[in-house]
């Protein structure tokens, strides 16, 4: 991927996060988000992790939500943060290769005070549809339960990138699903962590097809 130029990190935000706003204003949306999405809305922080390729709808959904995002620390994580920004949402900069353990506690101090954090447990780089650990980490040090999140459309775009990022189509049928929260012990070890990472990627997998399903019904 090219890096944004200053001209692109200047221009490339606001006319992003217009497109995004006038693409979400033309599909058909359907929030399936449960006991999760309830306890939420009454105040419960949660970390709710997507993959990377289902992101693009998301900040214009939940706009102005009190919600922290993490992204990376490169030009690209730059552009991210200040879309963000435009849909009122705030930015912990950091990943797996610069900056990780920083963001993290930033993170847990987030949900510490009240607000639901957001993390793409593939990204920023992949591979594609495998959680890291950081996500396992942040619950254990928080104590705050992860929300598996998709968003499916019933047709979309697919890039040729690492992730095949899917970018809906206009007026397409879109689903949010929200999936169980999975906690992890403060004290877990290795094992349970990792048995823990294995459940978020599975239930990742299978909200996503479930809202694919929905979506093309």
């Amino acid at each position: 991927m090219k890096v944004p130029s200053a001209l692109a990190l200047a221009l490339g935000p606001p006319l992003g996060a217009l497109g995004v706003r006038l693409l979400a204003a033309t599909c058909r949306v359907r929030r399936r988000e449960g006991e999760a999405g309830e306890r939420w809305r009454a105040g419960t922080p949660y970390i709710f992790a997507t993959w990377h390729s289902r992101v693009l709808l998301l900040p214009a959904l939940y706009r102005g939500r009190d919600l922290r995002v993490l992204a990376s620390r490169s030009r690209d994580g730059e552009m991210i943060a200040r879309v963000c920004a435009r849909f009122g949402l705030t930015v912990a900069r950091g990943s797996s290769s610069r900056g990780g353990a920083e963001a993290l506690r930033a993170l847990a101090r987030a949900l510490a005070a009240g607000s639901s954090v957001v993390v793409v447990p593939d990204g920023p780089r992949g591979p594609a549809e495998v959680v890291k650990p950081g996500v396992v980490t942040l619950a254990a040090l928080s104590g705050a339960a992860v929300v598996p999140v998709a968003l499916a459309a019933s047709s979309e775009w697919r890039l040729r990138s690492w992730d095949g990022f899917r970018i809906p189509r206009p007026f397409a049928r879109c689903v949010v699903r929200f999936g169980e929260p999975i906690a992890v012990a403060r004290a877990a070890d290795t094992a349970a962590r990792a048995k823990a990472r294995d459940e978020i990627e599975a239930a990742l997998r299978a909200v996503s097809d479930a809202a694919r399903l929905e979506a093309a019904a």
